[in-house]
């Protein structure tokens, strides 16, 4: 209450202002993210096995259920849901950009409470579009090759590249795909260590980072680009790759954050000591 017994209005969080950016900074977030890694790599090994771990899960659930041609659009949109466990990764990054040692406790304590926070909704808008993208390739696959009959994931690639219909599939298939990648990686890309270092909600966090490609459109999407091309080659060799890709595009991402809105300069919450 103030002096004149009127309630005080409720302090609305300042959105944070977007910076210019260059080629430069993806390079200098790249090198510092793998310096990261290096320093700690428990940390980046231990969430990159439960992502890897994931990816087998569904890819023996699609083989037992004999859904051979569902693998190749869950192999592109599983690396979507990356997000989920880079809260662990960016926390570590936190604490070395202060000087501080993570600790185990910390770390997983700090994950642990994105459930209570604005962090679990986002993490259901990147559900949904992995879902709105699962759903599309089914109809995709009706619309096109709905009388083409494939028992493995061999027949189903030699029905996609050799056939009119197959073609089309891919063609249609890519551009919706791209689309949503666009969308989604335009509304996380800043979002998810934004509401890990503040307390902001989620629309604004997508707000923010909105922005940040629109002000960087050369550098942002450059970065998605990297950022997806790395993830691909990194599930080639069953999934092995995200073990090292996974963990230094985690922290190299928050680096990004840091040059690109800068990370809040108070200290976090207090947290349990390792």
């Amino acid at each position: 209450m103030t002096m004149t017994g009127e309630p005080r209005a409720a302090e609305v969080p300042r959105m944070p202002d977007v910076r210019e950016i260059g080629f430069g900074d993806l390079k200098a977030a790249l090198k510092d993210g793998f310096a990261d890694f290096l320093a700690e790599p428990l940390y980046g090994l231990f969430f990159a096995a439960i992502f890897v771990a994931g990816g087998f899960v569904v890819l023996g659930l699609l083989i037992a259920l004999d859904m051979p041609w569902m693998i190749l659009p869950f192999g592109v949109g599983f690396p979507l849901l990356g997000p989920f466990v880079a809260a662990g990764l960016y926390e570590v990054s936190r604490c070395r950009a202060r000087g501080e040692r993570p600790g185990w406790r910390r770390v997983l304590t700090t994950v642990s409470r994105q459930r209570q926070r604005q962090m679990s909704w986002m993490a259901f808008v990147i559900l949904f579009i992995f879902w709105v993208w699962i759903y599309q390739v089914r109809l995709l696959l009706a619309l096109f090759l709905g009388f083409k009959s494939f028992s493995s994931l061999a027949d189903f690639f030699n029905v996609v590249t050799t056939t009119p219909e197959g073609l089309g599939f891919l063609l249609v298939g890519t551009a919706v795909g791209a689309f949503l990648a666009l969308v989604l990686f335009s509304s996380t890309v800043i979002a998810m260590p934004l509401l890990l270092d503040r307390e902001l909600d989620f629309v604004s966090a997508m707000i923010v980072s909105f922005k940040a490609v629109r002000k960087n459109p050369g550098p942002m999407l450059a970065w998605g680009v990297i950022v997806g091309a790395l993830t691909l080659l990194a599930l080639a060799p069953t999934f092995l790759g995200l073990f090292i890709v996974l963990p230094v595009l985690g922290h190299a991402t928050w680096h990004l954050f840091e040059r690109a809105v800068g990370s809040n300069s108070s200290p976090a919450s207090p947290l349990p000591p390792s």
